[in-house]
């Protein structure tokens, strides 16, 4: 049962190079486009948070992601990750938490989808297909 350590460290590779690459991209975007950092940093005073707060999306979106992607720190990242994801639901999208969408789906189904797959990182580790291996407690 569980197939074979091959196809365990594949399946998790592809788990963290996919959320990795998925999250990069929100990341890469707030690099690249001030109004959309201007919007984290409005959504976090808005929340009475201090607006130093606000770079910790680059953690989460840029840094966290990459780890993902090598495979360093990989159950490290996945926390950032699901911790970002956490902060987002609470600061953007409280109000679509218990919406459906116009297809029938959970209004944020793809945030809860990146909110789990940051959850299993976290609790599978890299494998051994990246930079990190097996080897070591955020591995």
């Amino acid at each position: 049962m569980g197939g074979s350590q091959g196809s365990q460290d594949l399946g998790k590779a592809i788990l963290r190079v996919v959320l990795g690459v998925l999250i990069l991209l929100h990341g890469i975007y707030k690099l690249t486009h001030s109004a959309a950092f201007g919007f984290v940093a409005q959504s976090v005073t808005q929340a009475g948070l201090p607006e130093w707060l606000a770079y910790l999306v680059y953690i989460g979106e840029v840094v966290a992601p990459v780890l993902l992607i090598i495979g360093l720190w990989s159950r490290l990242a996945g926390l950032i990750v699901a911790i970002n994801m956490l902060f987002a639901y609470a600061l953007v999208h409280s109000k679509q938490f218990g919406m459906l969408a116009e297809t029938g789906g959970w209004a944020l189904e793809l945030q809860g989808m990146y909110l789990a797959a940051a959850l299993a990182v976290a609790l599978l580790g890299a494998g051994r297909l990246s930079v990190g291996g097996v080897g070591g407690k955020w591995n």
